[in-house]
């Protein structure tokens, strides 16, 4: 790993990291927050995961999550949201809902994505592996994320319950195989047969029993987001929710959009939900 940034907040240090990896075979780039706890023992992960246009630093730099996980000693690790470099297949110039910063966390399986769109396997394996074993962190992991991300972390943790002590989501892209964003995505790297699409679709798993293990989930979308009804899928959540899966709770929150100022206004909420899980208390 190579360094690339580190800062101190809030008693605790705000990082950048460069690595090579393996599962995406290329250089992918983290931005993690270890608080001051970290410094005389291991603390638990929360892993985040960000949405399209986005890259490690948006979360950082935008969401104001430092405070409160520094009082709790709660690690946050977050991830690129796709491969980079100049070897890494793009989409056309103005296409930002598809290839760099759009890789949706699924394995492309067509070409040209295959050789390095393995967003599923880098977030789910080799990410937490290199943490675990380069940080003072333990293993007990959360998973959050917003929009794109929304849609990565609840499908990651409905297909991987036992790593992860909780979920929780900010406007979910949660039926991505019914709705644009989704099927342009899942198409170009997927293909066109739908069935393995469902394996990346968090409504359909859920619809399928993976939330009878799955770990508590809370998720917030605004009822101003201009993607509530075109793209999030959150209806469909909810009936799925409601018949399979008692540990989750979605909540609709007045005048609030897409943006990091919603992000913002509830993130504490999510970090105390996970801490609570993690059986963490603040100092």
């Amino acid at each position: 790993m190579k360094q690339l940034e580190s800062k101190k907040a809030f008693g605790g240090q705000q990082q950048r990291y460069q690595h090579s990896a393996e599962t995406t075979q290329c250089e992918m780039t983290f931005s993690i927050f270890l608080p001051p706890q970290a410094e005389t023992r291991k603390v638990p992960v929360l892993y985040w995961l960000s949405g399209l246009t986005c890259n490690d630093q948006n979360f950082a730099t935008k969401a104001g999550a430092q405070a409160l996980t520094a009082e709790l000693g709660l690690a946050i690790v977050m991830p690129d949201t796709s491969p980079r470099g100049d070897e890494v297949a793009d989409a056309e110039p103005g296409e930002w809902d598809l290839g760099k910063a759009a890789g949706f966390y699924v394995n492309a399986s067509k070409q040209p994505w295959a050789p390095h769109y393995r967003m599923y396997d880098y977030v789910t394996q080799e990410l937490p592996d290199l943490i675990e074993a380069s940080f003072p962190v333990t293993q007990q992991r959360a998973i959050a994320g917003h929009s794109m991300g929304g849609h990565g972390a609840l499908m990651i943790a409905l297909r991987n319950p036992q790593r992860y002590a909780s979920v929780s989501a900010f406007a979910p892209i949660a039926n991505p195989s019914q709705c644009p964003w989704g099927q342009k995505a899942f198409s170009a790297y997927l293909g066109d047969d739908r069935s393995v699409w469902q394996d990346y679709d968090s409504v359909a798993l859920i619809e399928r029993g993976a939330a009878i293990a799955a770990p508590p989930l809370l998720v917030d979308t605004g009822d101003a987001d201009d993607f509530l009804t075109s793209q999030l899928g959150l209806e469909a959540l909810s009936k799925a929710c409601e018949v399979n899966y008692p540990k989750a709770r979605l909540r609709l929150q007045a005048g609030y959009d897409h943006s990091y100022y919603f992000i913002a206004s509830f993130i504490n909420d999510h970090l105390r939900f996970h801490a609570e899980q993690l059986n963490l208390a603040p100092n």
